[in-house]
């Protein structure tokens, strides 16, 4: 290829990532801009929001402190020349590569997206990185379903794939995999140093094929092997307990959780419980607009999240009206497993006094991303848009959320089919 023609594209493509993903983040960044489609979607547009069934007057935002929305900054002021300027020494580090390489040729594609790779970790954020065709199909696939591989939550952004739960019924949980588990190998070949997204794919695989993973657990590292099977993420399961405590679990927070919840809730309250347990242990998270709407399930007013935004301009999220079960008592189960929209619900709850914490101290995922589907090709970049805070302002970061009440859960609990976190919780509710 020529290489001043990849220079033009490739210089496209760098701009676009700079410019146009300032521009298409505004479908998720943002309550500050105007028709935003998460604003959208809970109703916070006045101009365009259509009443919702359960809140036909549509839910309160407030924006707070930093600029305000008329006086968000250009971040495309930059002129062609200027810009040419900026990327002298890439174009010239790029042709002494070219002219000078042992190995040639030389994968230009390869090369352009670990140009952006880089671009997007020098921001110092592990959350905010480039995801190429395969993994940008994968992260969304993911969230739509149904995949093929292990059945697992994974943080791909460390030094090494980290696991952040196992799914309930997976080949994962199976084989034992525990949140904070780290893979650092893939079929005896050291992962070290490989990007996150080239292990996921190694993990991934055709059902029925097994795949071999060294696991670092602490000072323990040891091999588990585990047949990959299709997998369908489970979303919500329910029962009415012997001992009248109504006890739900949500396993994702994808776009069908919402209204599975509810029809467990209409189900449940119908039964009229004592009480009510919402098990978000090993629930690894998913879409904002949708912890929004779970946690107005259980809290019938008053702001359950704020996003605050590098400007220190900061969205107020009240709850959504017309929840199933905004008075009856509530305990949620937490462990190190419950991430991002899992901790966005169970931090309002607890800030907001609507019911206990019980389990261990959460994983502290406290910024929102938005996903970005590039133009140019079928990848994506994933950017760290905002920060969330609970409704008393905590930044629970790499912190995580402390319950309540602390109880542990060990292997020989798991050995000996003892639930001493549900145990817990249904004596709470039962006052014992």
């Amino acid at each position: 290829m020529d290489n001043k023609f990849l220079k033009s594209c490739l210089l496209i493509l760098v701009a676009f990532v700079i410019f146009g993903a300032g521009f298409f983040s505004g479908t998720v960044f943002g309550s500050i801009l105007p028709n935003n489609p998460l604003r959208n979607m809970l109703g916070m547009n006045d101009a365009t929001a259509t009443p919702s069934e359960t809140n036909p007057a549509g839910p309160t935002v407030t924006v707070e402190g930093g600029t305000s929305a008329t006086q968000v900054p250009d971040y495309s002021q930059r002129s062609p020349a200027e810009l040419k300027e900026l990327f002298a020494p890439f174009w010239e580090s790029w042709d002494l590569l070219h002219e000078n390489f042992v190995d040639q040729p030389l994968d230009d594609t390869a090369l352009m997206r670990g140009a952006i790779s880089g671009m997007l970790a020098a921001t110092g954020d592990k959350h905010t990185s480039y995801m190429d065709p395969d993994q940008f199909k994968q992260a969304n696939t993911s969230m739509e379903g149904e995949y093929e591989g292990i059945g697992a939550w994974v943080d791909i952004t460390g030094e090494y794939v980290e696991i952040i739960s196992p799914m309930k019924g997976s080949p994962a949980e199976a084989a034992g995999l525990k949140a904070n588990d780290i893979v650092i190998a893939v079929n005896g070949v050291d992962m070290t140093g490989t990007p996150g997204d080239l292990v996921l794919k190694q993990i991934l695989g055709p059902a029925g094929e097994e795949v071999k993973l060294t696991i670092r657990r602490g000072e323990e590292t040891f091999d588990v092997s585990i047949i990959r099977q299709k997998i369908t993420i489970p979303v919500v399961d329910y029962e009415m307990r012997e001992d009248g405590i109504g006890y739900v679990a949500l396993y994702t927070f994808n776009d069908q959780a919402t209204q599975q919840l509810r029809n467990a809730l209409d189900d449940l309250m119908a039964q009229n419980p004592k009480g009510l347990i919402l098990d978000l242990r090993d629930n690894g998270g998913g879409y904002l607009v949708t912890a929004i709407e779970v946690v107005s399930e259980f809290v019938s007013k008053g702001v359950v999240m704020y996003e605050e935004y590098g400007d220190g301009t900061r969205d107020a999220y009240e709850a959504q009206r017309g929840g199933r079960a905004t008075e009856i008592p509530l305990v949620v189960l937490v462990n190190e497993g419950t991430a991002s929209a899992s901790e966005i619900t169970a931090g309002a709850i607890q800030d907001l006094g609507r019911g206990k914490l019980v389990g261990t101290v959460t994983y502290g995922k406290g910024s929102v991303q938005s996903w970005i589907s590039l133009k140019s090709e079928d990848s994506g970049v994933r950017i760290t848009i905002a920060r969330w805070l609970t409704p008393n302002g905590r930044q629970i970061s790499d912190v995580g959320l402390t319950p309540d009440v602390i109880v542990e859960y060990t292997q020989e609990d798991v050995d000996a089919g003892v639930d001493p976190q549900l145990n817990a919780a249904v004596d709470l509710l039962l006052g014992k």
